[in-house]
């Protein structure tokens, strides 16, 4: 297999400003009772399932584990919404995060159930979320680097 461009050898700069989004996140997420790290981790997994990235699946399913998410939840992630052990939190996350990813339009009912939920604070927060996952999952897309080559 031909290895493609390091980007972080190549955009240390670029990488950095993305790894800094992260950090940002994982500040608001773990000061949150409404979108806990724990749901960061089932919306960066489901984000990943949906851009079809295998090494941010693996990355994130292995992450999800850490965080004690329970086997049951990462099984069943592709079918969320037929499942009852989401909690009211992650479900609304979940939708949030499937609806700014699929680029559809956001009625004002749809955006006021999210906030009934998640807060307006936690709406922007996990909405930059669902970005920042999708732009690592296209740029691990390109680049292809090894599965399992994070650890």
């Amino acid at each position: 297999m031909t290895l493609r461009a390091n980007y972080f050898e190549l955009a240390p700069g670029a990488i950095n400003i993305l790894m800094e989004q992260e950090a940002y996140l994982r500040e608001q997420f773990l000061a949150s009772n409404d979108i806990t790290v724990s749901t960061w981790e089932l919306v960066k997994l489901r984000v990943s399932q949906i851009n079809q990235c295998a090494f941010c699946i693996d990355m994130h399913s292995r992450a999800a584990l850490d965080c004690h998410i329970a086997q049951e939840k990462l099984i069943g992630l592709n079918a969320w919404r037929d499942m009852d052990c989401y909690s009211t939190h992650e479900q609304a996350a979940l939708a949030w995060a499937e609806i700014v990813l699929t680029g559809d339009r956001i009625e004002n009912v749809v955006y006021q159930k999210a906030v009934d939920a998640l807060t307006e604070k936690g709406i922007v927060d996990l909405t930059i979320a669902v970005n920042a996952i999708s732009s690592w999952n296209n740029i691990v897309r390109v680049f292809k680097p090894k599965v399992g080559s994070y650890k």
